[in-house]
C-alpha cells in the first residue's frame, strides 16, 4: 500500500509518497499554501492522484515529548485531512527530522533558494521512511 508522508508548515509542506510496497519513502514536492482549508484540500488531492491508502502527518511535538502550537497545528491538520481525504491520518513524530534534512542538504552542498524549496520535502522524505521502517521492524519483531 502506498503511504503519502506530509510535513506540514505555515507557508511550505512537503510531501512524500511510498512506493507501492510501502518500502522506500520517495519526494514528491512541496505545496506553498498558507491556507489551511485550501492546503488540506490539495493534500488530500495528491493522495488520490498517488493512490495512497494512507497518510502521515508529521508530528512536531517539543523534545521533552509535550505538544506546543505547532503540534495542535497538526493534530487539527490531520483531523480535516482524514475527513477530506477519506483515509486513516497518522501522527507520526517528527523531532529532528528538519535538522535531519538540513544536514543532509549541507552534504549535498545544496544552498541558497533551491535549498528553501525542497528542505520540506526532504524532511517529509525522512518522516514517511522513518515510519516505514517502524511498521517493517514491528512485523520482523523489533
Amino acid at each position: 500500500m502506498k503511504v503519502l508522508a506530509v510535513d506540514l508548515g505555515r507557508v511550505r509542506t512537503g510531501i512524500a509518497v511510498s512506493d507501492p510496497t510501502g518500502f522506500i519513502a520517495s519526494p514528491y514536492g512541496t505545496i506553498t499554501q498558507r491556507n489551511p482549508d485550501a492546503l488540506v484540500k490539495q493534500v488530500a488531492k495528491i493522495a488520490k492522484e498517488q493512490g495512497a491508502g494512507q497518510i502521515v502527518v508529521g508530528y512536531p511535538r517539543n523534545m521533552d515529548g509535550s505538544c506546543g502550537e505547532s503540534a495542535r497545528f497538526s493534530e487539527s491538520f490531520a483531523a480535516l485531512l482524514e475527513t477530506e481525504s477519506g483515509l486513516p491520518v497518522k501522527l507520526w513524530d517528527e523531532r529532528m527530522t528538519t535538522m535531519s534534512a538540513i544536514g543532509i542538504l549541507n552534504e549535498t552542498d545544496t544552498r541558497g533558494k533551491k535549498r528553501k524549496e525542497i528542505v520540506d520535502t526532504v524532511a517529509a522524505t525522512i518522516i514517511l521512511q522513518d515510519y516505514l521502517d517502524s511498521i517493517r521492524n514491528r512485523k520482523n519483531g523489533g
